[in-house]
Protein backbone atom coordinates (compact mmCIF):
# COMPACT_ATOMS: atom_id res chain seq x y z
CA UNK A 1 0.00 0.00 0.00
CA UNK A 2 1.02 3.35 -0.70
CA UNK A 3 0.54 5.40 1.88
CA UNK A 4 1.32 9.45 2.13
CA UNK A 5 4.35 9.86 4.40
CA UNK A 6 5.96 12.99 3.34
CA UNK A 7 4.87 16.65 1.70
CA UNK A 8 6.57 19.25 -0.17
CA UNK A 9 5.44 23.17 -0.37
CA UNK A 10 7.33 24.83 -3.37
CA UNK A 11 8.11 28.55 -2.25
CA UNK A 12 9.60 31.73 -3.78
CA UNK A 13 10.69 33.27 -0.86
CA UNK A 14 11.67 30.53 2.21
CA UNK A 15 11.80 33.33 5.19
CA UNK A 16 8.08 33.96 4.24
CA UNK A 17 7.01 30.92 4.25
CA UNK A 18 8.87 29.56 7.03
CA UNK A 19 7.71 32.47 9.29
CA UNK A 20 3.73 32.00 7.75
CA UNK A 21 3.71 27.95 8.54
CA UNK A 22 5.71 28.70 12.07
CA UNK A 23 2.87 31.26 13.18
CA UNK A 24 0.13 30.05 11.79
CA UNK A 25 0.48 25.96 12.86
CA UNK A 26 3.59 26.43 14.86
CA UNK A 27 6.07 24.17 12.45
CA UNK A 28 9.38 24.51 13.03
CA UNK A 29 12.24 23.59 10.38
CA UNK A 30 15.28 21.76 9.61
CA UNK A 31 17.54 23.06 7.12
CA UNK A 32 18.62 20.15 4.69
CA UNK A 33 19.92 22.54 1.81
CA UNK A 34 23.07 20.57 2.03
CA UNK A 35 21.19 17.20 1.21
CA UNK A 36 18.81 18.66 -1.53
CA UNK A 37 21.30 20.85 -3.61
CA UNK A 38 18.75 23.42 -3.23
CA UNK A 39 16.93 25.93 -0.13
CA UNK A 40 15.10 23.03 1.43
CA UNK A 41 13.84 22.85 5.27
CA UNK A 42 12.24 20.17 6.85
CA UNK A 43 9.02 21.05 8.29
CA UNK A 44 8.03 19.55 12.06
CA UNK A 45 4.27 19.49 11.38
CA UNK A 46 3.52 18.09 15.38
CA UNK A 47 5.05 15.36 17.73
CA UNK A 48 5.72 11.95 16.57
CA UNK A 49 3.37 10.46 18.82
CA UNK A 50 0.33 12.32 17.05
CA UNK A 51 -1.66 11.09 13.88
CA UNK A 52 0.19 12.92 10.67
CA UNK A 53 3.25 13.48 8.84
CA UNK A 54 5.95 16.07 8.19
CA UNK A 55 7.04 17.04 5.14
CA UNK A 56 9.40 20.46 3.87
CA UNK A 57 9.57 23.66 2.40
CA UNK A 58 11.49 23.58 -1.03
CA UNK A 59 12.54 26.64 -3.12
CA UNK A 60 10.51 26.90 -5.92
CA UNK A 61 11.34 25.45 -9.64
CA UNK A 62 9.04 27.04 -12.11
CA UNK A 63 6.66 29.34 -12.27
CA UNK A 64 4.44 30.17 -8.93
CA UNK A 65 0.48 29.29 -9.72
CA UNK A 66 -1.56 31.28 -11.74
CA UNK A 67 -4.63 32.78 -9.70
CA UNK A 68 -7.78 31.17 -10.43
CA UNK A 69 -5.98 28.19 -12.24
CA UNK A 70 -7.27 24.51 -11.30
CA UNK A 71 -5.23 23.21 -8.80
CA UNK A 72 -2.38 20.96 -9.88
CA UNK A 73 -1.37 18.34 -7.36
CA UNK A 74 -2.21 17.51 -4.32
CA UNK A 75 -3.96 19.87 -1.15
CA UNK A 76 -2.90 19.20 2.21
CA UNK A 77 -5.08 20.21 4.77
CA UNK A 78 -4.25 20.56 8.33
CA UNK A 79 -6.72 19.40 11.16
CA UNK A 80 -6.77 22.51 14.00
CA UNK A 81 -9.06 22.80 17.20
CA UNK A 82 -10.31 26.57 16.69
CA UNK A 83 -10.84 26.76 12.96
CA UNK A 84 -11.85 30.69 13.93
CA UNK A 85 -9.05 31.34 15.63
CA UNK A 86 -6.40 29.62 12.89
CA UNK A 87 -7.99 31.27 10.14
CA UNK A 88 -7.16 34.88 11.97
CA UNK A 89 -4.11 33.70 12.25
CA UNK A 90 -3.62 32.75 8.51
CA UNK A 91 -5.22 36.23 7.38
CA UNK A 92 -3.23 38.21 10.14
CA UNK A 93 -0.16 36.34 8.78
CA UNK A 94 -0.91 37.46 4.74
CA UNK A 95 -3.04 34.33 3.88
CA UNK A 96 -6.26 34.69 1.98
CA UNK A 97 -9.63 33.10 1.45
CA UNK A 98 -9.93 30.15 -0.84
CA UNK A 99 -13.28 28.89 -0.63
CA UNK A 100 -14.61 29.94 2.67
CA UNK A 101 -15.38 27.97 6.14
CA UNK A 102 -18.31 25.62 5.15
CA UNK A 103 -19.98 23.31 7.02
CA UNK A 104 -19.28 19.06 5.90
CA UNK A 105 -22.87 17.93 7.95
CA UNK A 106 -21.95 16.23 11.01
CA UNK A 107 -18.52 15.78 10.73
CA UNK A 108 -16.30 18.89 10.89
CA UNK A 109 -15.88 23.15 9.59
CA UNK A 110 -13.86 23.03 6.25
CA UNK A 111 -12.17 25.57 4.66
CA UNK A 112 -9.68 26.56 1.48
CA UNK A 113 -6.60 29.40 2.01
CA UNK A 114 -3.54 30.34 -0.08
CA UNK A 115 -0.60 30.59 1.20
CA UNK A 116 2.19 34.08 1.32
CA UNK A 117 3.23 31.92 -1.73
CA UNK A 118 0.02 31.05 -4.04
CA UNK A 119 -0.53 28.11 -2.58
CA UNK A 120 -3.44 26.11 -1.56
CA UNK A 121 -4.38 24.57 1.62
CA UNK A 122 -6.92 23.38 4.14
CA UNK A 123 -7.92 23.56 7.61
CA UNK A 124 -10.27 21.14 9.11
CA UNK A 125 -12.36 21.32 12.75
CA UNK A 126 -13.87 18.18 13.57
CA UNK A 127 -17.18 19.26 14.96
CA UNK A 128 -19.63 16.62 14.54
CA UNK A 129 -22.49 19.20 15.33
CA UNK A 130 -21.32 21.70 11.90
CA UNK A 131 -24.29 21.86 9.81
Amino acid sequence: MGRLIHFEIHVDNMDRAKTFYGEVFGWTFQDWSEYAGMPYFGAVTGDDTELGINGALMQRQGPPPEQGQALNGYACTMGVEDYDSIEAKILENGGKVALPKHALPGMAWQGYYFDPEGNIFGIHQPDENAK
